[in-house]
């Protein structure tokens, strides 16, 4: 019962995920990358620890310093991702993005000595042809697309880590811990220029809804998720994020789906399928032979 509700609930993280695309592809046009992260995960961290201002307490060190490495990927990933997106249309950032999917499997694969499967491989293939068609311009990748690419492998990082270092007792601490490491260096990066804060209410909406709903209860959900889901059935499901992407950046973005942008985004998906599909079918050998 308890992995179908967190499947459930790490859907529905997903698509929370997906509608903040086109909203921080138009906040960006008035507030820098940097800047708005920081406000962003700073809200979140507050909200956290003034809701249980002693669960970091009640943590072991070592808990304490894997939930501090997995916040400081998830902060770099959340860095270039957005640096991308003021580069990048947030339809397109979604598809690259998802590429975490593919990612994931064979990161846990090298991390932990699993043979990757010819599926993975040809889920690999697809969706750098997928990528390819998505964000070259000619012979070269655009920096707003390469940059967000580089999130998505970091993405696949923190899905692992997560995996193997999260426990549902500890979700709430351990979030809180990963959304304080993040604030920090997002301030870092912001610090250099001066932290720029929205001025219009339709930003601070947006920013509000982005720490407390996609920023800190997203991250308690998805590590006490991952706490009953491995790392490939969590990125499996989170297939749908480019979709969603796509979906509100079509509906609230007013964005255009193209042919390009569809042909190489079916691609990537069809890459996320296969990796689902062999994610399954592994599971179910291990389960069979356990």
């Amino acid at each position: 019962m308890r992995p179908r509700l967190a499947a459930a609930a790490l859907l529905g993280v997903t698509a929370v995920w997906g509608s903040t695309f086109f909203l921080i592809r138009d906040l960006l046009d008035r507030v820098p990358a940097a800047d708005f992260l920081a406000v962003r995960f700073a809200i979140a961290t507050l909200a956290m620890l003034a809701l249980a201002p002693r669960a970091i307490g009640r943590l072991d060190a070592l808990t304490r310093r894997r939930s501090a490495y997995a916040g400081a990927v998830y902060g770099v990933a959340q860095i270039l991702q957005t640096t991308g997106l003021a580069h990048t249309p947030a339809s397109i950032s979604g598809f690259i993005t998802g590429l975490y999917v593919v990612a994931t499997p064979v990161l846990a694969a090298l991390a932990f000595g699993q043979r990757v499967s010819r599926s993975i491989w040809t889920a690999v293939a697809l969706s750098t042809v997928g990528l390819g068609i998505l964000s070259l311009r000619g012979f070269s990748v655009g920096f707003g697309e390469a940059v967000t690419f580089v999130a998505a492998i970091l993405y696949a990082v923190h899905i692992v880590l997560l995996s193997r270092w999260s426990s549902s007792r500890d979700a709430y601490a351990m979030a809180t811990i990963q959304m304080a490491v993040i604030t920090v260096l997002c301030l870092v990066v912001a610090a250099p220029g001066g932290l720029t804060l929205p001025h219009e209410s339709r930003d601070w909406i947006a920013v509000v809804y982005m720490a407390l709903v996609a920023g800190a209860l997203a991250m308690v959900v998805q590590t006490w998720a991952q706490s009953h889901l491995d790392a490939p059935r969590s990125a499996l499901l989170m297939t749908m994020e480019p979709v969603f992407a796509a979906g509100f950046a079509a509906t609230f973005g007013h964005e255009s789906l193209g042919l390009r942008v569809v042909l190489g985004g079916l691609l990537v998906l069809a890459a996320m399928v296969i990796a689902e599909r062999s994610g399954r079918a592994a599971a179910a050998i291990h389960a069979h032979l356990d």
